[in-house]
């Protein structure tokens, strides 16, 4: 059975039995305790946990998953996989365990065609429930079914929903290990197919359990491993998932698959990490120094390290993403749209890692050697923390190296550095935690959500009733309205801040955020008293909300109008939208030079000139999808989308607020474009008054500078021109007596004595002009010259040298005399030193060679 087969017969199979199919969700979650989409419940998580309404009581997915765990044994088994599908399905509040079990069977022994005398079952130990209904409902023999304890009970934490699961299990036979069932056999014998879960128990503080009002069903089954199992093969390799893949693998290593098992590791390790990274990058996630971009730099460069140190200098990337494609471009279309897009990104990482690999793995071989020359197994800590910093080895591939050896990172020291280099900004989370999840879930089964009705200006101030108010700490509250115009904090754009006033008191609004799947929470500070049941008087301040949405649809503009001059790779990284200005981050591999800047912002302010109006509509996200409107990152879309069409070039999913017509944002200037990591640009930009005031600062300080130079506006470039070049002729003629005066001096040096090394204290000169001197003396005959001297407090030293002495070697032993170091040629080498008192001695040293 091929894969494509083994999707078509699941979902089918739940779509004939009531369940409505959900496409899969991005790797990237919106739960952000989670840095990957790991289960195919966490997309329904909300729905779980009552936060939002599901579009349906039952549901079906093939969901794409990454695990990071299993990295550092991809290639070294036959089953473990970083990036994998899970296949389920899914009931919120619908039928319970009769309905999961009876599913479960029914297509595992029928859709699937397994033997149900090579079936298990287990339960958990207290579930006497579902071990009756697999006895005497389904007929599976008691001996067959097993009780667990932990392994059958699953949890989202310390609190909040949980119950026992039930695990199908299947034997592979006598040959792969012990009999006795899951409980007791070979691990390698019964592997388990599906994982059923039944959330029936709400968990306390303290591990308290009580009945859950409405009861689920989320279950799992490993695509890969159903799928190896229905072909009767040993390994998810073997699928038609992996075959080109691994003959990619092969192809690039030059090497048979199933002749060499270490071959055979690096050929498993290349497929499964590049059909990952191929997954990961379709999806939005770029590589990086942290989060998950440094989770997929690490496999990178894992597939490239394998393919290496196997032999093979054949660049994998663009191979491997296509071998990706062949088997899961049908089931997730928008990989062949990006395919370019993905080469050119891993590409691009592939090359970067490339040229510092061979340094990296030299320098690794000849500290490794050395260790082992000591006859210790410690690698050291500040060897590991270069390769990291200046080669580009993630600690875990350098660590999984010198494990083949026998060896151990010092990661104590290796911490101690990168605490040392490494002083992250990280902005401070902006919740406040005045209320936890439980009582924003009671407020919405109490009250339901909050209605925003703040779209239009006309509504801006209106009448509302008051449905809640939680005291904070230091005097903050959150309140909570009927239906509100405040704004809550969402797609980049900040929340509105304003007043809520009653008769008897006033809320001073200083943000506004989604606490809970459209619950609104008012965050500041009141005085006087302020009671639910209340009705008060909301008012946003206007004329923030104004300059927010002028900058917001100014953002949509850029993001059109960069996609139309540099690619349509590029895709929005995260945004910020408020009244001063507008941050945009966006995939690119390279700098926004100035041509393409201009272009970009030509036709941002030419579609804002032609002032057309800005249009929202509300429709399916299929539909949206169809118009060619462009999702943002990191938001969340519903079945139901709100739909921007801002001028000529812009189709946007976005539930921000925008002008009316494109003419209300006055104009877009950009401040700033800059590099925030690898592949990831930043544009920091101005409209309407901030790009006027900004217009005017800088005419102000251009008619500074022309009265400097005593010319006009217009003139101000030549004249400056005229200005450099005069300084650049004085500063050639400078040069040019420096250099008269250091041949002098040489000369001067040169007969005072006839010594063949030369040693000598010349003060009052830079490094630069002391390495010439330097030369100049070594020029004239003499087979190495040593000079030292001081300039402004700072030392400088330096050697120069025919095959005599390596001038190289010689500065840095000097240089530790003076605090110092430094580095050159063999024949010509430079230090500089922090301490003046310590030439004597350099000079002393240097005699002595």
């Amino acid at each position: 059975m091929e894969a494509a087969e083994l999707r078509s017969i699941f979902l089918t199979y739940f779509a004939d039995n009531g369940h409505l199919i959900v496409p899969s969700a991005s790797l990237i979650p919106h739960d952000p305790s989670l840095l990957f989409t790991v289960a195919g419940m966490v997309p329904f998580k909300p729905y779980f946990l009552l936060e939002e309404t599901p579009p349906s009581p039952r549901a079906v997915s093939i969901q794409k998953c990454f695990r990071a765990p299993d990295i550092d044994i991809i290639g070294t088994t036959q089953r473990h996989l970083t990036f994998f599908e899970m296949m389920g399905n899914f009931s919120f509040g619908d039928y319970f365990k009769e309905g999961a079990i009876r599913y479960a069977w029914g297509l595992v022994t029928e859709g699937f065609g397994l033997d149900p005398e090579r079936l298990w079952v287990t339960v958990h130990h207290s579930d006497d429930q579902a071990e009756e209904l697999w006895r005497d409902m389904i007929g599976v023999r008691p001996e067959r079914i097993q009780r667990l304890g932990e392994d059958n009970f699953w949890d989202m934490g310390e609190t909040g929903p949980c119950g026992p699961c039930s695990e199908i299990f299947y034997d592979k036979g006598r040959s792969f290990g012990a009999d006795g069932g899951p409980a007791f056999g070979g691990d390698d014998r019964f592997i388990e197919i599906w994982n059923l879960v039944f959330m029936q128990f709400e968990k306390g503080p303290g591990g308290s359990m009580v009945d859950l009002p409405r009861q689920n069903i989320d279950t799992g089954a490993g695509f890969e491993r159903v799928l190896s199992i229905l072909n009767g093969v040993e390994s998810v390799f073997a699928t038609d998932l992996f075959t080109p893949l691994i003959d990619t693998a092969s192809r690039a290593l030059n090497a048979p698959y199933g002749r060499d098992e270490t071959t055979d590791v690096a050929i498993r390790r290349i497929a499964e990490h590049g059909r990952a990274m191929t997954m990961l990058v379709g999806d939005g996630v770029l590589p990086s120094n942290e989060g998950r971009g440094y989770v997929l730099r690490r496999i990178i460069r894992r597939a490239i390290l394998a393919a290496r140190r196997s032999g093979s200098d054949v660049t994998l990337a663009a191979a491997l993403v296509d071998a990706t494609l062949d088997k899961m471009g049908e089931a997730y279309p928008a990989l062949l749209k990006d395919r370019d897009v993905i080469v050119s990104i891993l590409e691009r990482e592939e090359a970067g890692f490339a040229r510092t690999l061979r340094t990296g793995l030299s320098l690794l071989d000849d500290a490794r050697r050395d260790v082992e020359g000591a006859g210790t197994t410690i690698f050291p800590g500040d060897i590991a923390f270069r390769l990291h910093d200046t080669h580009g080895f993630p600690i875990e591939l350098t660590s999984e190296i010198v494990a083949e050896g026998g060896l151990e990172v010092d990661r104590a020291a290796f911490d101690a550095a990168m605490t040392a280099q490494r002083q992250r900004a990280r902005a401070s989370s902006k919740a406040l935690h005045l209320a936890d999840d439980a009582q924003y879930r009671e407020l919405i089964e109490r009250h339901g959500t909050t209605e925003f009705v703040g779209r239009d200006v006309s509504r801006y101030s209106l009448e509302t009733t008051v449905l809640a108010i939680l005291a904070g700490e230091d005097g903050t509250s959150e309140l909570f309205l009927e239906s509100t115009p405040f704004y809550a904090e969402s797609g980049g754009q900040v929340g509105d801040v304003g007043t809520f006033v009653t008769e008897s008191g006033r809320f001073e609004v200083l943000d506004t955020q989604n606490v809970a799947g459209g619950l609104f929470a008012h965050r500041g500070r009141h005085t006087g008293e302020i009671l639910p049941g209340q009705v008060g008087v909301a008012t946003i301040d206007p004329a923030r909300r104004e300059a927010t949405r002028r900058n917001h649809t100014a953002t949509h503009l850029l993001h059109s109008a960069l996609r139309n001059v540099l690619g349509d790779h590029v895709r929005q990284q995260g945004s910020y939208v408020g009244p001063e200005r507008l941050r945009f981050d966006f995939a690119h591999g390279a700098s926004v030079h100035p041509e393409e800047m201009n272009e970009i912002l030509t036709m941002v302010n030419t579609d804002v000139v032609a002032n057309e109006p800005v249009d929202t509509i509300q429709t399916s996200k299929t539909d949206a999808e169809k118009m060619g409107a462009i999702a943002f990152f990191g938001d969340k879309y519903g079945d139901l989308v709100r739909v921007v069409r801002a001028g000529r070039h812009s189709l946007e999913f976005c539930g921000g607020t925008h002008v009316d017509r494109l003419g209300d944002i006055g104009q877009i200037q950009v401040v700033s474009e800059a590099s925030i990591g690898s592949n990831t640009r930043r544009i920091e930009a101005l409209s309407a008054m901030g790009a006027f005031r900004r217009s005017a600062e800088m005419e102000n300080s251009l008619s500074a500078v022309a009265t400097l130079l005593k010319t006009s506006l217009d003139d101000v470039v030549p004249s400056l021109e005229r200005v450099m070049e005069r300084q650049r002729d004085t500063e050639r003629e400078i040069a040019a007596l420096r250099q008269s005066q250091l041949s002098v001096f040489a000369e001067q040096l040169h007969t005072q004595s006839d010594a063949a090394i030369l040693v000598a204290r010349v003060d009052g000169y830079g490094g630069d002009q002391l390495r010439a001197l330097a030369q100049d003396l070594q020029r004239r005959g003499r087979r190495a010259v040593v000079l030292a001297g001081v300039n402004d407090d700072k030392v400088s030293i330096a050697v120069a040298s025919d095959e005599t002495l390596n001038a190289q070697s010689v500065v840095k032993k000097l240089a530790h005399l003076v605090g110092g170091g430094g580095g050159g040629s063999p024949r010509l080498a430079l230090a500089g030193g922090r301490d003046p008192q310590g030439i004597d001695r350099v000079l002393i040293a240097a005699a002595a060679l």
